[in-house]
């Protein structure tokens, strides 16, 4: 099959635009063209021309060409207002997935001001700025994340039409670094989790949400490992998480629990789970097919949890296969569809 024009357009421009998280912009990697405003007045000023010819009236050759040179100013006036700007990512941001990666950048102005400079990607909403002359203006563009897993635009766009919309010149950045897109969260069912603590193997029934922990006065005899200790440093009380119904511990949020889920899903319940422990303030571990996070509390501890079930069974992007989101499925033989789920399984 032949390659597309579209194809060729693309694979032209990433030649000259190899991907890097900063690019100054200049003669080679700038483009301008006219825009529909501009095309109708190149078509006035042609019709004025043949008219001024037909009649041989000097007003009209001389307004004919003084209009022409205002054209020919704005086109480089609008070229002009790009070149010498510098563009680079400052930081890839992350979101949960249905929702908007944002991606902060800076703009960098060289010897001249850059006035009226939108940047976008894909389908975003243009955000407007204006940068002096040798300064620097901070923004941040939102990329949409369908899915959970690495977020990297295959191109940011900068775009002028400054001074007077009679030219449009553009040009991109191509992302190296990628945003990260969280597990949505949806509400867990009521699961048998296993997973090993030290030497011995814990199975306890959990139970999802909110309700299944009552908070109670420490007793003599309970557990050091059930104090909520940050609310004791905060309040000096003792209080115990007392995890209704449960014969083992609790602490463990297992991937192999959810029978019968994909595994999408079962990530899904998991990040559920790691919400719901961290408002609780507990202690808990995260036990994923080839990676074992011990049991811990805390903002830090649920932001590492989130982030491994975010990107498990995920490959960062590589500059040579470019995907509009940047995730790769592996293929290994530790895919969760082809495991063996039983209940009874022990994290690797």
């Amino acid at each position: 099959m032949k390659p597309t024009t579209d194809g060729f357009w693309q694979r032209w421009v990433n030649r000259r635009l190899p991907r890097s998280d900063r690019q100054t912009f200049s003669q080679k990697n700038l483009f301008i063209l006219p825009t529909g405003a501009g095309v109708m007045f190149g078509a006035l000023l042609l019709i004025m021309l043949i008219t001024g010819i037909n009649y041989q009236n000097s007003l009209i050759y001389m307004l004919t060409f003084v209009l022409g040179g205002v054209f020919v100013g704005a086109m480089h006036q609008t070229h002009r207002n790009l070149a010498g700007l510098i563009l680079a990512l400052s930081r890839a941001g992350e979101a949960v997935a249905g929702d908007t990666v944002p991606f902060s950048l800076r703009l960098t102005a060289g010897k001249d001001d850059a006035i009226a400079v939108q940047v976008s990607s894909g389908g975003s909403l243009p955000v407007w700025v204006s940068v002096p002359a040798g300064q620097s203006r901070d923004v941040s563009v939102l990329v949409w994340a369908p899915r959970r897993g690495y977020v990297r635009p295959d191109r940011i766009r900068i775009e002028t039409r400054y001074p007077f919309g009679l030219l449009k010149a553009w040009s991109w950045l191509r992302p190296v670094s990628a945003g990260l897109a969280f597990a949505k969260p949806i509400t867990a069912p009521e699961l048998r989790a296993t997973a090993e603590d030290g030497e011995s193997e814990a199975v306890a029934s959990v139970q999802a949400g909110s309700d299944s922990a009552d908070l109670r006065p420490w007793r003599e005899g309970d557990s050091s490992q059930r104090v909520l200790w940050k609310r004791f440093a905060r309040t000096g009380q003792l209080v115990v998480a007392d995890w209704q119904g449960q014969t083992g511990n609790p602490q463990w949020l297992d991937f192999q629990a959810f029978i019968g889920a994909s595994s999408e899903m079962r990530l899904s319940y998991l990040a559920f789970l790691v919400d719901n422990r961290q408002r609780l303030d507990v202690r808990y571990g995260l036990s994923l097919p080839g990676q074992l996070i011990e049991p811990d509390s805390g903002a830090a501890h649920a932001l590492r949890c989130q982030r491994a079930l975010a990107v498990w069974g995920l490959e960062k992007p590589r500059d040579h296969q470019p995907r509009r989101f940047g995730s790769r499925l592996k293929s290994t033989s530790a895919d969760p569809e082809s495991l063996d789920v039983a209940s009874n399984g022990s994290p690797q």
